[in-house]
């Protein structure tokens, strides 16, 4: 009989999966979900998956497929992608469609969840926090979110850019470093889990929850 490995996770591209990977480096992380500790090896190809085009359209159309030989290895399988790209139906139908080909490709529809981040992933990352600044290497007089607000990418009754990802380009544009998965993989190191405000986020967080419920001693 095998022994089954607790999650698999799918993403769409190299900095959802430097995100993934800077989260699980960090001490304890599951005391900041309030969740069990579960095994998770980041190593791409091991618990976590990386669409080889490295983009959301090949995930909604072949992720189920991507998955599939995980079955027999893996209890339970976590699908991210962003709800942002050319043709996209939108969250509620990405999220559908699936599920729908999960579960008809057997898996069991209490061991699937996806995760579709509207509008990108980049909204999980921003927070008005100087772990964020010092990551993008921002040295300015103001502070970040100030000057964010006076640029126009972050309105001051806003909890997040509205327009993340361009926002994060913007910043690294000033800062005179190209965007890169290392970026993603430091940010998520070091951000606040629970300053994070994100819809989606707390899908995922709700997921780890019911899946890897904290054991409370009698």
């Amino acid at each position: 009989m095998i022994n089954k490995r607790p999650c698999v996770i799918l993403v769409a591209d190299s900095n959802m999966a430097a995100t993934f990977r800077g989260y699980f480096k960090r001490e304890a992380w599951h005391l900041s979900l309030g969740c069990s500790p579960f095994e998770i090896n980041t190593d791409v190809g091991a618990d976590l998956l990386v669409d080889e085009g490295g983009n959301d359209p090949g995930v909604y159309t072949k992720g189920h497929e991507l998955l599939r030989p995980y079955q027999n290895s893996h209890h339970r399988a976590l699908v991210v992608l962003d709800c942002e790209w050319d043709g996209s139906p939108g969250k509620d139908a990405i999220v559908a469609h699936i599920t729908a080909k999960l579960v008809a490709s057997g898996w069991a529809e209490d061991a699937v969840k996806v995760i579709a981040i509207d509008p990108e992933l980049e909204n999980w990352l921003w927070q008005d926090k100087p772990q964020v600044a010092d990551v993008l290497r921002y040295k300015g007089d103001k502070s970040l979110r100030q000057h964010l607000a006076e640029s126009g990418w972050w309105p001051a009754n806003a909890a997040k850019p509205t327009r993340p990802k361009e926002a994060a380009e913007w910043v690294l544009k000033q800062t005179r470093q190209p965007r890169s998965s290392a970026i993603y993989q430091k940010l998520a190191e070091h951000i606040s889990i629970k300053g994070c405000t994100d819809t989606a986020f707390a899908e995922m967080h709700a997921a780890f929850l019911a899946w890897f419920p904290l054991e409370v001693a009698v």
